[in-house]
């Protein structure tokens, strides 16, 4: 019975994060799926935890993925151009990256305080490994289709 309730789980959760990000496209959903299953199958959340964990850790990804985009948008759209910059718009571009690198500090401080409330701390520990270890299997998938391999 073990087993059904974890299969249940992880298709709620994959069909929740479908349902979450399908403006993103096919290609992100597919992304998203598979790191909530890889994160629910490393860290071992429970139907509880799950509950509680999924909906603040799909909050935190999204205001983070907001801070990357002004980041894209406000710091390295302009980098392309750094010859042709003034020493004051050089400044500006450099205040407006250290103010979005606090922002993301305060943000995740923030997200693992919450997070701590809800799973344990070695939940929480596990959870940083298998986001880790997520973003090495997708890079080297990426690379591994680079070159045309599957």
């Amino acid at each position: 019975m073990k087993n059904y309730n974890h299969y249940f789980l992880s298709l709620f959760l994959l069909l929740l994060c479908w349902s979450g990000y399908s403006q993103q496209g096919p290609g992100r959903d597919r992304i998203k799926s598979l790191k909530v299953g890889f994160i629910t199958e490393r860290v071992g959340l429970t139907s509880d935890e799950a509950t509680s964990f999924w909906p603040i850790y799909m909050a935190h990804e999204e205001a983070l993925g907001k801070l990357r985009r002004q980041e894209r948008r406000e710091v390295n759209g302009r980098l392309e151009e750094i010859e042709a910059l003034s020493e004051n718009e050089i400044d500006k571009i450099l205040n407006s990256l250290m103010s979005l690198e606090e922002e993301k500090q305060e943000l995740n401080q923030t997200y693992l305080k919450e997070i701590r409330k809800v799973i344990s701390a070695k939940k929480t520990l596990l959870l940083i490994q298998a986001e880790i270890a997520f973003k090495k299997r997708l890079l080297q998938e990426m690379q591994k289709r680079r070159r045309g391999e599957r």
